[in-house]
């Protein structure tokens, strides 16, 4: 993509939440930037903006038609240093809704245009200052909701996956390059022996490119959070759980069974993990036709979630409505909580093993998804008193994190484009192993060899059409 037509235009937005605010930033990039600056802006001795030094703040007011507008700050940056390698001029103002608008239509006035969304950041990537993976970080930069998000969104944006991706399709073109020289010049360069050579170093690459792609469940939750069901028998304590993991009273909580009859769907951040959890209706057979849609719905979720925590009122004995629960999540990530443990429990860890080892019997599980029937995902708690939250905070780390993650060298694709791109040059690596040991011409080799080149590329952007950069940046916020 080139920097013609309306990429060479300069542009302005407002770059702060356009809200009552100590401060805001009006931005505006591009040739005619310093110039328009000149025209709106009056400093000491009337100093021109286009004559200062790069990377210098101004201090003066914005004026128009001899009317000041407001007291600013302007930061100067002359491309190409400055975040999209243009001239840009960034004026910290003061706050109001209506300075910043105001301000922002003086330097439309002048010669500048609206920036579309994401524009900004658009530039710095057609201008070679970031590739697309890092571009792509800026907008999960902005909305992560978890420390885990934003340190991964941080490491991508330094360029971890732009490095790893360019070291696997350099070894490519390296590969591809030979064959195709020795197909046009046999008598130079020969090939016997070379399918050997090259199914080690493919082998190679299908190991890095499995050890991207099983981090993308892991990057999935980094980004989006664990999608959580509550799910139990009505008057559990259900509703208690979420209000005592929320630290405010959302959920209605009464005596009374079957109080909760819809999904409550609400964001909690426990730790640096983001849990988008649903509280559901007491799950039992009832003929009250608005519960039983409730109900239904629950199990619905439960099919859906990554994760189910099970809570039990251990001060009553199990039935029936708990052995359909105990099948339901069978098979599962789940944890069980025993709550209203501050009372005189019936119900104890080793009636709650049976049962789950009874249910993976009925349902007939592999030995691989049986799972559950741990120990350690039991939990006695008290919703009410606030007791075992603490554990059942440390237990979801552990479970979906294995403890603490690290993100010094380890990359997590969160990206579903990226997951895709990555998953496409896997199955063409592997076609080029399928070819070399059918014993197949290696001009078959180059050209799967090039198909996941290609799709390798579209994760930095080097082989991506105009239209979808367009769509990945229509995304982004105005003024980013």
């Amino acid at each position: 993509m080139s920097m013609d037509g309306k990429y060479s235009e300069t542009i302005a937005a407002i770059s702060t939440a356009v809200s009552s605010s100590g401060i805001g930033i009006v931005r505006m990039t591009g040739e005619s930037s310093f110039e328009i600056a000149d025209k709106v802006y009056v400093g000491k001795n009337n100093k021109r903006l286009s004559n200062q030094k790069s990377h210098t703040i101004h201090y003066g007011y914005i004026e128009d038609d001899g009317k000041t507008i407001d007291e600013v700050l302007v930061m100067l940056m002359r491309g190409p240093r400055s975040y999209t390698g243009e001239d840009t001029v960034e004026i910290n103002c003061h706050g109001g809704i209506y300075v910043v608008k105001k301000i922002l239509e003086t330097l439309i006035k002048y010669g500048a245009r609206p920036a579309e969304p994401g524009e900004f950041t658009k530039r710095a990537y057609l201008n070679g200052k970031i590739d697309l993976s890092q571009a792509e970080a800026v907008g999960d930069l902005i909305s992560s909701q978890n420390e885990y998000a934003r340190q991964s969104s941080v490491n991508q944006l330094k360029g971890n996956i732009k490095k790893k991706i360019d070291s696997i399709r350099k070894k490519i073109i390296y590969h591809t390059a030979f064959i195709e020289t020795a197909l046009d010049d046999p008598e130079h360069i020969s090939l016997d022996g070379y399918s050997k050579e090259l199914k080690s170093v493919i082998d190679k690459l299908i190991e890095e490119l499995r050890n991207l792609l099983s981090t993308c469940e892991s990057g999935r939750i980094i980004k989006e959070g664990i999608n959580t069901v509550i799910v139990g028998k009505p008057n559990a304590g259900k509703s208690s759980l979420l209000n005592a993991l929320l630290g405010e009273e959302r959920a209605i909580v009464t005596d009374i069974a079957g109080t909760t009859r819809d999904i409550l769907e609400e964001h909690i951040n426990l730790q640096g993990i983001s849990l988008n959890i649903m509280d559901t209706a007491g799950i039992r057979n009832t003929d009250d036709i608005v519960e039983k849609i409730g109900v239904d719905r629950a199990r619905d979720h439960v099919e859906k979630a990554d994760l189910i925590l099970y809570v039990i009122d251990s001060s009553c004995p199990l039935d029936e409505n708990d052995r359909d629960i105990f099948n339901m999540i069978s098979g599962k990530k789940s944890v069980i909580l025993l709550n209203k443990s501050d009372l005189q429990t019936v119900v104890k860890k080793e009636n709650i093993l049976n049962e789950l080892k009874l249910a993976e019997r009925v349902r007939k599980l592999t030995k691989d998804e049986t799972n559950h029937a741990d120990k350690n995902r039991i939990i006695e708690i008290s919703a009410k008193e606030q007791y075992g939250i603490n554990e059942l905070e440390e237990m979801l780390k552990e479970m979906f994190f294995t403890g603490n993650l690290s993100f010094n060298d380890e990359i997590y694709i969160t990206n579903v484009r990226h997951k895709a791109a990555l998953d496409n040059a896997y199955q063409a690596l592997c076609k080029v192993n399928e070819s070399i040991e059918m014993n197949m011409p290696e001009d078959f080799y180059s050209i799967d060899l090039m198909d996941a080149y290609e799709s390798l590329g579209s994760i930095t952007g080097e082989t991506i059409g105009e239209d979808l950069v367009n769509e990945i940046f229509s995304k982004f916020c105005m003024g980013k």
